[in-house]
């Protein structure tokens, strides 16, 4: 067997100021054909899983380019463009293969394009006929579309959020690959519309044992291959945004269509309950003040670098300095120029520094400080699961009790080694300020005596039925209390 592999992938917030281009990803994830590193990112674990799986198989794996940019704003005609094509001539040059398995994220929305990936994917099968399997894994905060549906033989999603199953699920897909390319099963996908939008944390119920029930119904139920739960993305304007659930089935199209029907009308039962309760940043900051021990973690929910905003928002920081609040350590403020300057002043240096608050409005002002900068890396890296997420080049500044780590990298705050990787000592401190909404609890979760959810400011639209939607669909919740009526 001649198997294609490939990655292109990116998360667009389509209300986000912060446009992506070919740097974008090269400061994240660009590697040519077979110079993907051994260890995957979010979305290229197909990459490096389907190099076991082929040496084990003693197929030949015919690797394409890899890229990958931190979720911003949207992505520039031209480097879409310049990276789908630069994949499909990879692709070309494979012919004849067997096999195209993807690595894709599926909220990329460029210049000129709604649906990247269904175009890209619409362009692989036009290539390859219509008898060569094509699929895919993706990260559940996505669009699925007619168009990608109509062109690939099946998907599967991280069942998972945070996302810690991204190598598990890579490895759900190259399984069912084999298992088609050998002969021994006909994948069907089936899929069932939601008509919603919410967010579903699997670190609580009730989506934990959502997502429990489906891997158990993947090891029970006869015929059923793949269960997932498409979330969703409310930050990305397209026609076909919204939650959907899919069922792939070994040739049984019935079957998957009424089980994803049921689990589908059971999410929608459940709508609205599945978000953790947030406060304001003055309920945050007394709840930090009060707590008897540390480390609090408070995390800037919706100042969340993953969701496409710019992470350089200061309206907690600014209310922990009006309140004369010390010991806290904040992980990380984007700002690239206050990074260029810390890093021309070198470490030790006493500095005023003007920082944060410069992307958008709604986040806060600017903080100006005396700042005494104590540490400065380049390339900065942090742990994410099994792969590393950088964040750039980082300096560490502190002032009055308060540490901050800023970053020149947009990247969310996934795990306490972005505070170690400065030389801060995070499981040391009474507060820790983070930007996340749910991808670092799996790791913060291990020290933090408590954990406070803050929405503050409005970097991210994170209220469905007050957005101001151009494409999205004005028919499902929360636009409307029934969209089945």
């Amino acid at each position: 067997m001649r198997i294609f592999t490939a990655a292109l992938a990116t998360e667009t917030n389509t209300f986000s100021p912060i446009a992506v281009d070919k740097r974008a990803f090269e400061a994240s994830l660009y590697a040519k054909p077979g110079k993907h590193p051994a260890t995957p990112t979010l979305c290229t674990a197909p990459i490096t899983v389907g190099r076991e799986v082929c040496a084990r198989e003693g197929w030949e794996l015919i690797e394409g380019s890899a890229s990958w940019a931190d979720p911003a704003g949207l992505v520039a005609r031209a480097t879409y463009e310049e990276l789908r094509d630069e994949i499909l001539e990879q692709l070309r040059a494979a012919l004849p293969v067997d096999g195209v398995v993807l690595g894709l994220h599926g909220a990329m929305v460029a210049q000129g394009y709604d649906d990247p990936e269904g175009d890209m994917l619409g362009r692989m099968r036009g290539i390859v006929g219509p008898d060569v399997l094509i699929c895919a894994e993706l990260d559940p905060h996505s669009h699925l579309t007619a168009k990608r549906a109509a062109a690939a033989n099946f998907f599967v999603y991280f069942k998972e959020f945070p996302h810690t199953d991204f190598v598990d699920r890579a490895r759900d897909m190259w399984a069912i690959a084999v298992r088609t390319l050998k002969g021994e099963i006909t994948p069907v996908m089936s899929v069932f519309d939601c008509r919603m939008i919410d967010v579903f944390p699997t670190s609580k119920q009730p989506m934990r044992g959502f997502v429990d029930r489906l891997y158990a119904l993947e090891r029970s139920e006869p015929g059923l291959l793949s269960l997932s739960v498409v979330h969703g993305f409310m930050a990305g304007d397209v026609p076909e945004m919204g939650t959907k659930v899919i069922a792939v089935t070994d040739g049984d199209a019935a079957m998957g269509a009424a089980l994803a029907e049921t689990l589908g009308r059971e999410l929608f039962s459940m709508r609205g309950t599945f978000m953790v309760a947030q406060v304001d940043e003055k309920v945050a900051v007394d709840a930090a003040i009060a707590a008897p021990r540390g480390p609090v973690v408070i995390a800037d929910v919706w100042d969340n670098p993953g969701g496409g905003t710019a992470g350089d928002a200061t309206v907690v920081l600014a209310e922990l300095i009006a309140r004369g609040v010390t010991d806290v350590a904040v992980g990380t403020i984007w700002d690239p120029i206050a990074v260029q300057i810390c890093m021309a002043a070198g470490e030790g240096a006493v500095i005023p520094l003007r920082f944060g608050a410069k992307s958008a409005p709604h986040t806060g002002n600017p903080i100006d400080q005396t700042v005494t900068v104590r540490g400065l890396v380049r390339d900065a890296q942090m742990r994410f699961g099994e792969s590393f997420a950088p964040f750039g080049d980082a300096a560490w500044i502190s002032f009055a009790g308060i540490d901050v780590i800023l970053n020149s990298t947009r990247a969310q705050s996934f795990d306490p080694s972005l505070f170690s990787a400065l030389g801060i000592d995070p499981a040391s401190r009474k507060i820790l300020l983070i930007k996340s909404t749910n991808h670092f609890y799996d790791s913060f979760s291990k020290i933090a005596s408590q954990i406070v959810y803050c929405a503050a400011g409005k970097p991210y639209p994170n209220k469905p039925a007050e957005t101001d939607y151009r494409k999205a669909p004005k028919g499902i919740w929360p636009m409307v209390e029934d969209p089945w009526g």
